[in-house]
């Protein structure tokens, strides 16, 4: 016998009240990051051996800056989670896990933020 309403039951939330948001924000970019790492992979594969000229040329492209601007944005994101995920499954300490998330979001956005100024800078021409 259960404690839950009917209404608890049917909407399928947990004691945080979020549900399956975070796994299903997972698996979103985990599915949007096949045909984008796809596309990344071909275009490291074929600048092999290009020089630098030639390289800023093709990352100069809007498609295929707006293609790497998505790569990263969702690459970022979908890691982001993926160490929330660890964090709060496998450490116990309530300061460390609070201090662990906040770097890992600090570092995303970091590493994020050099990453689209890098692909701005060079599709733009700086």
């Amino acid at each position: 016998m259960t404690m839950r309403t009917p209404l608890s039951r049917v909407r399928g939330l947990g004691s945080a009240k979020e549900g399956t948001d975070h796994f299903w924000k997972q698996r979103l970019t985990g599915v949007a990051n096949v045909p984008l790492m796809i596309f990344f992979v071909f275009l490291i594969v074929s600048m092999v051996g290009a020089d630098h000229a030639t390289a800023a040329a093709i990352v100069a492209s809007p498609f295929v800056a707006i293609l790497l601007l998505l790569v990263i944005v969702s690459g970022l994101y979908h890691m982001r989670l993926g160490m929330q995920t660890i964090v709060e499954d496998y450490v116990s300490a309530e300061g460390a896990k609070i201090a662990l998330l906040m770097a890992n979001t600090f570092f995303c956005v970091a590493i994020g933020a050099a990453c689209v100024f890098a692909v701005l800078k060079v599709s733009f021409g700086g």
